[in-house]
Parts: C-alpha cells; structure tokens; sequence
C-alpha cells in the first residue's frame, strides 16, 4: 500500500481531536475506513516520492485521474 503517508502519520491527532485538525479533516470516513483496516490487518506502509517513476505510484496516480470524471 503507498498512501499518501504524510496523512497517515497525523492519525492519532486527528482521532484525539475529534478528527480536526485547524480546519475539517476532508475524507474523514475514508481516512476511518482506511485506518480501521490498517489497524486489523498486517499491513506496511512505505513511503514514496510522489511522481518519481515509481511503478506502483504511478499507476495509483494513474488510477485517480481515470476515476475523476465519475466523481
């Protein structure tokens, strides 16, 4: 899984916080959903360049602009 691991760090603030940070946490039921997996399965979180021609990056960013006509 290569999320975007800047968001992933900030977690336990946001939960603490009852998920605000200075403003809204955007996609809070997405970021619950995620974690709440994260939390019951063994999962590593590795932390990529974004756009740096990483293939498995590059396909999710990929993947994302594809899905954003249907949005």
């Amino acid at each position: 899984m290569l999320p975007e691991m800047a968001y992933l760090r900030w977690h336990l603030r946001w939960r603490a916080n009852g998920w605000r940070n200075a403003q809204k946490i955007e996609n809070r039921d997405l970021w619950g959903a995620l974690l709440e997996l994260v939390e019951k399965h063994d999962v590593t979180l590795v932390k990529v360049a974004g756009h740096s021609g990483h293939p498995l990056n590059d396909r999710a960013d990929a993947l994302a602009r594809a899905a954003i006509p249907t949005v």
